[in-house]
């Protein structure tokens, strides 16, 4: 049994490698957009590297899970690094070039390293009690509010830093980023592999398609694909909505600082309000907030419009997708394990890749007004599948309490075989 100590010391790592993967992410969500519109021949692929960039978060997913099932998790994640360190130097090397292939290639390379680092959440969720799963997950997303101060503003300083080139500097800071998390995830202590076996089970559990046939984890992995490709559809358009209505990059870049706030500082007390309120309701909560976060945007353009709507989106997207994480870990034994979070980051990367690309092509066709509309069926379809859970359990109860009930009779009146006591 691990100490208390040797848990905070893991989930405190975790945290720390979360907040400088997530700096390194915002600073490409500052800039992406705006570097693929400079490099693309077709401006309508401005938002090609990032959807790239999601997709190959996505399609890591599995692989990821399998991998660290095999040589553990500490290994794969210092693995994943190396991708990170590739990618700042060709993202730099393509922009000194002027090459929208090469830079391309490099935002795979980051898709790649948070396919591992996606994992972070996971690893400090089964290193803990089953009752602190969702201060853990919440615990380690709170990382991110350093992302929120470091991202921006480190894209914002250094974006100048190369003459000539715009952005370069600022990508060319990814390494320092990658060589930090290299530096830290040295010190983490986890098992080299996590057992397939959990107490009193054997094998490899039930088949994923029984697990996945839940509602649990259905309505899991849905709020947590849809509300994350929500908060990307609209976030990966801010930029670009931004710079049409003639704003500086001093102002998107403010913008996506306390969007970045909004996602990452709730995560703080995300787990007491899910142990107080219920779980459904705070990602209800989260819902409405993204749906406030539309309706800011269709009323106006201003940056305090921006400001207010992505901070909201922010919020909405951490209440969502932390609830989503927590509930996914009611719905899988210990020896099923990584195949069931491997399935659901492949669900939500996926639907994220989609969001991201359909985004920059909405965006540059229609405006940013059909982005903003475009989400509303999404946030509603997330409403109903927490509205039908919540029923779900409340037709479910009863008939448990009964089943409860009759074993505990069964036991009671049941003979002792000979030979007990």
């Amino acid at each position: 049994m691990k100490s208390q100590t040797g848990l905070t010391r893991n989930v405190l790592l975790l945290s720390l490698c979360q907040a400088l993967m997530y700096s390194g992410l915002s600073l490409v969500v500052a800039t992406s957009a705006l570097v693929g519109f400079a490099l693309a021949p077709d401006k309508a692929y401005s938002t090609l590297p990032f959807a790239s960039q999601l997709l190959a978060t996505m399609l890591t997913s599995i692989p990821a899970g399998a991998l660290m099932a095999r040589i553990g998790r500490k290994a794969s994640f210092q693995l994943a690094v190396v991708f990170g360190l590739s990618a700042g130097s060709l993202c730099t090397l393509a922009i000194l070039n002027g090459s929208f292939i090469m830079f391309l290639i490099g935002s795979i390379c980051i898709g790649i390293f948070s396919g591992f680092g996606n994992y972070y959440r996971f690893a400090a969720a089964d290193s803990v009690a089953s009752v602190h799963r969702g201060r853990a997950i919440g615990y380690v997303l709170a990382g991110g509010v350093v992302a929120a101060f470091v991202g921006p503003n480190l894209a914002n300083v250094t974006r100048g830093l190369v003459g000539g080139a715009t952005f370069a500097g600022s990508y060319a800071s990814l390494i320092i980023l990658y060589v930090l998390s290299l530096t830290l995830l040295s010190f983490l202590r986890l098992p080299h592999r996590v057992s397939s076996k959990g107490p009193g089970t054997s094998g490899s559990g039930r088949k994923l398609r029984v697990v996945a046939a839940q509602p649990k984890f259905i309505v899991a992995v849905l709020c947590g694909a849809l509300g994350y490709a929500l908060m990307t559809f609209v976030m990966t358009s801010t930029p670009l909505a931004m710079k049409h209505e003639g704003y500086a990059f001093s102002d998107s870049s403010f913008v996506i600082q306390w969007h970045v706030l909004g996602m990452f500082a709730p995560s703080f007390f995300t787990g007491h309000l899910i142990s107080r309120f219920g779980l459904l309701k705070i990602m209800s909560t989260g819902a409405l907030a993204i749906l406030a976060c539309v309706s800011i945007n269709l009323t106006g353009h201003s940056v305090t419009h921006f400001w207010l709507a992505l901070t909201l989106l922010g919020v909405g997207w951490n209440f969502l997708f932390i609830g989503a994480t927590t509930l996914l870990t009611e719905t899988y034994r210990p020896q099923e394990t990584f195949k069931t979070q491997a399935l659901n980051d492949f669900a939500v990367f996926s639907t994220v890749a989609m969001a991201s690309l359909s985004s920059g092509a909405i965006q540059n066709r229609f405006g940013w007004e059909a982005v903003n509309l475009g989400a509303i069926p999404a946030i509603t379809i997330v409403l109903a599948a927490l509205t039908f859970l919540a029923w779900h359990e409340r037709v479910a109860a009863p008939a448990l309490d009964e089943a409860v009930s009759t074993d505990a009779l069964t036991a009671e009146v049941a003979p002792i075989p000979e030979g007990e006591s």
